[in-house]
């Protein structure tokens, strides 16, 4: 009977805190709606942006610039420290509980600490300016631990088995890597990469340091730019156009939940594409 009891409120708990958590969300989702679509108009998503319809057209545009070349830099870093760690580094190594230790570490710093460390590496002393390369690496860097971790973990739920049979038919180390356990392992990579992605896209105190808040498409690498995130906020703090600035976080909350949805969905193709060849495999 007590045993019962105790499993009772677990359960109570459990549910109590799914419906909290789920009520909270609907309730900031449904706020933002609120009072963010009646504000939505032609004029916000204007080509040029003037202080009349502070239109936010180049901010989406740079958004996804930004979030393209900041993928660029990091996922190929990610992934391949990620492969080093776990199939090419002794397992249970000091160096390898160092890196995944500094990664843990890294991903916990506040992002306005990257913002600082962008500004005085990249805009100063690299003399990159307030561009859309310094906010690209600044952010690049700032996910990099994310999608290393994730692509780790994914990487090591892959089933020795899959390695030693691999060794077993004659491939070699990276042969077995590339085509054998990478594959196997994509689905989590991209969970990291849509977990990346909402971070780049959400991002406002580093690039305000590093990337600037001119609101324009850049014409280069070199030019200052902002996100929709630091459009918001640049609006939001002006105190005039309070209802445009719910209006962008509607197309912003879009913008993450069509991201991520794509993300999932080709996840998912993928996942059943690589379990589809390795069925054939062993048959």
């Amino acid at each position: 009977m007590r045993a019962k009891i105790q499993a009772r409120l677990y359960r109570s708990a459990v549910y109590a805190g799914t419906v909290f958590s789920v009520g909270v969300l609907l309730l900031i989702v449904g706020y933002i709606l609120i009072k963010g679509i009646p504000n939505l108009s032609p004029e916000l998503f204007a080509w040029e942006y003037h202080s009349t319809n502070v239109s936010m057209m180049s901010a989406i545009i740079n958004t996804l610039l930004m979030t393209l070349l900041s993928l660029l830099v990091c996922v190929p870093l990610g992934i391949g420290a990620a492969i080093w760690l776990t199939e090419y580094a002794p397992r249970g190594s000091k160096l390898v509980k160092l890196v995944r230790m500094t990664a843990e570490t890294l991903s916990g710093i506040p992002s306005i600490i990257y913002g600082l460390f962008g500004s005085l590496f990249f805009v100063v002393t690299l003399k990159m300016g307030l561009s859309l390369l310094s906010g690209a690496l600044t952010l690049s860097i700032m996910v990099l631990p994310t999608i290393m971790r994730t692509t780790e973990e994914a990487l090591l739920a892959v089933p020795d088995s899959y390695r030693e049979g691999s060794f077993g038919l004659g491939a070699g180390r990276l042969r077995t890597t590339f085509k054998v356990v990478l594959p196997s392992a994509v689905p989590g990579i991209l969970s990291g990469v849509i977990l990346a992605i909402g971070r780049i896209v959400g991002e406002t105190a580093a690039l305000i340091y590093t990337a600037g808040t001119v609101a324009k498409v850049p014409g280069s690498l070199l030019d200052s730019t902002r996100t929709l995130a630091v459009h918001m906020y640049t609006i939001s703090t002006e105190g005039l156009y309070i209802g445009q600035s719910y209006a962008t976080a509607v197309v912003l909350l879009g913008m993450v939940l069509l991201i991520n949805s794509l993300s999932a969905f080709i996840a998912k193709k993928v996942g059943h594409s690589t379990t589809g060849k390795q069925e054939e495999k062993h048959s």
